[in-house]
């Protein structure tokens, strides 16, 4: 068997010394997870090419240690690093993030992402070509991986692209006898053995001739399966063994070098229409018609409660001036500033908790408003706020809808946004995504601890609103819903009193969700915050018979062999 420091000397001799991390201090970026999750590792291995991730992974594997594959760890629920101290092997964390080429092929329409490209950089690259990805705001602000988002069937805003998704990867698999398989699956061909296949598609060594037609790169049947506006069940979730197949949905129990994913051409004429109400049947029926009835599909919904309207109006200023002067291309090596400045900030005792969020909320009440007058005058009128984003004939059958509907006005109103005006909707909604997390920083006497869930409700589900009982209401200060409305995906951020038990508040609100018929997490992933459901934990032993990558997510044994 091969020790502890025998393994160590052979991950230097693959990546070089400088790129082995074992210092506790150095590991620790790798080892806690973006908002949940945190635990030991023996050591954080950084390869900078394809060749020197499936030599480590091979190096592992014959030490039988458990292998993380992680790349941005940008996820919410902890998937992507270790948890707790249960183990019964030591843990190595291998992080892509140097590894980060993406190809273009088949005309544009199609990539190939290498296992750290990150989606900001393949929306700046798809841009100048007229294409988007799966996903354009939200996860890319922060620097989220290609990969992950496949791996965790990761969802997004766009209505007509349902989840990441494809059929076309290559990737490293543990059989039952633990023999490590190099499968290349991106129907591109790069050679026979492994040493040639990485190596030829890390240097784009391979012709038109070599690539393969055919192959799903993302889910095609999504912009109708989504129509079906009277089906019990709902449109996407993370547990839907639709949606899983091979690197699709593995959430690390494959280590994944690279996905073939679709592009999509850009709309190039659009409109924004901002809608109010106090009735929320008004949006079910805006909902079921526009999905139902309409000959084109929107290209997004984004629902906004006014609570979450409230607390992102003054928590989430500085993050919407960030993104409209600084733009998101460079959000990402913010973030990563803001995390060391924190980290730094933690070895000074004399600082606060949160140090760089309570600095960023102190400059932000001098900055001056930053939300059009009309969306202000909305939120004293509506309780309920809804942004449509439509394109080509979409526009004008959208436009004489909302006229028809909103000719009573008792039903609400909407108006149609200029260029400013859908730039600041847009943004105030991505603001909202972080401004419980600000909160709770500035508020920490005020509030124990965030509940954050991430809910898809059935397709038919008319009565989505949430309602709680006042055993749960009146432990909760603030209740912040927003979502993807169209898809019927629902985040809902429960700030919670001081001195409550949010875990066992949260399983009372999971057993309210069940009773519902909803399904959670939507587009998070289990990590190691949720348990997955008996179809997933299945896939899971499909992918990973032995039990030696990313072990324990999903509630799921953390013991070899799953014993």
């Amino acid at each position: 068997m091969t020790t502890q420091a025998q393994l160590l000397e052979q991950l230097r001799q693959i990546v070089g010394e400088n790129d082995v991390l074992t210092d506790p201090a150095q590991t620790l970026p790798y080892r806690e997870g973006y908002r949940f999750g945190s635990g030991a590792a023996l050591a954080v291995v950084r390869p900078k090419t394809l060749l020197q991730q499936w030599q480590a992974l091979q190096a592992c594997v014959a030490a039988d240690v458990v292998v993380i594959s992680q790349a941005a760890n940008t996820g919410l629920t902890g998937g992507s690093t270790p948890q707790g101290g249960d183990y019964d092997r030591d843990i190595v964390i291998i992080n892509t993030m140097k590894i980060n080429g993406i190809q273009l092929i088949n005309n544009n329409e199609q990539v190939v992402c290498l296992a750290g490209s990150t989606l900001n950089e393949l929306e700046l690259k798809l841009k100048p070509l007229g294409r988007e990805p799966h996903s354009v705001i939200g996860s890319s602000c922060i620097g989220a991986s290609v990969v992950g988002g496949v791996c965790n069937n990761s969802g997004g805003a766009l209505v007509q692209r349902g989840p990441a998704y494809t059929e076309m990867a290559l990737y490293a698999q543990l059989n039952e006898a633990g023999e490590l398989e190099l499968i290349n699956h991106l129907g591109i061909d790069l050679g026979d053995t492994p040493e040639e296949i990485l190596t030829n598609l890390q240097g784009h060594h391979y012709q038109r001739k070599d690539i393969q037609a055919g192959g799903k790169g993302h889910d095609h049947a999504y912009c109708n399966h989504v129509r079906d506006v009277n089906a019990d069940t709902p449109a996407r979730f993370n547990a839907d063994p639709a949606r899983h197949y091979e690197a699709s949905g593995s959430a690390g129990k494959l280590a994944v070098f690279a996905v073939r994913l679709d592009t999509f051409p850009a709309e190039k004429n659009t409109a924004v229409f901002y809608l109010g109400t106090n009735d929320t049947a008004v949006l079910t029926q805006i909902r079921r018609d526009m999905l139902g009835n309409f000959k084109s599909l929107p290209i997004l919904g984004e629902y906004i409660h006014r609570t979450a309207f409230d607390i992102a109006l003054t928590y989430g200023k500085d993050m919407f001036y960030v993104i409209k002067h600084a733009g998101t291309a460079n959000l990402p090596k913010m973030f990563a500033a803001k995390a060391s400045a924190d980290r730094f900030a933690k070895k000074i005792p004399m600082l606060p908790k949160h140090f760089s969020d309570r600095v960023l909320q102190f400059v932000s009440k001098y900055l001056p408003q930053h939300l059009p007058q009309k969306m202000l005058d909305y939120r004293e009128q509506f309780e309920h706020h809804l942004i449509i984003k439509v394109g080509g004939d979409g526009i004008a059958e959208t436009r004489e809808y909302l006229q028809n509907l909103f000719a009573d006005s008792a039903k609400g109103a909407f108006f149609e946004c200029n260029p400013q005006e859908a730039q600041a909707a847009m943004l105030h909604r991505f603001a909202v995504a972080s401004a419980a997390v600000r909160y709770r920083a500035v508020h920490p006497d005020e509030v124990e601890e965030i509940l954050a869930l991430d809910i898809a409700l059935r397709r038919n589900d008319t009565d989505w609103y949430e309602k709680l009982p006042e055993s749960i209401d009146s432990k909760i200060s603030h209740k912040l819903y927003y979502g993807h409305f169209f898809c019927h995906v629902f985040h809902q951020d429960y700030i919670v009193k001081k001195g409550n038990d949010w875990l066992a508040l949260e399983h009372e609100m999971l057993a309210l969700l069940d009773e519902r018929g909803a399904q959670y997490p939507a587009e998070h992933n289990v990590g190691h915050l949720y348990e997955a459901k008996p179809e997933l934990k299945a896939f899971y032993r499909k992918l990973d018979p032995t039990n030696s990558f990313n072990v324990g997510i999903g509630h799921t044994s953390k013991k070899k062999n799953w014993q």
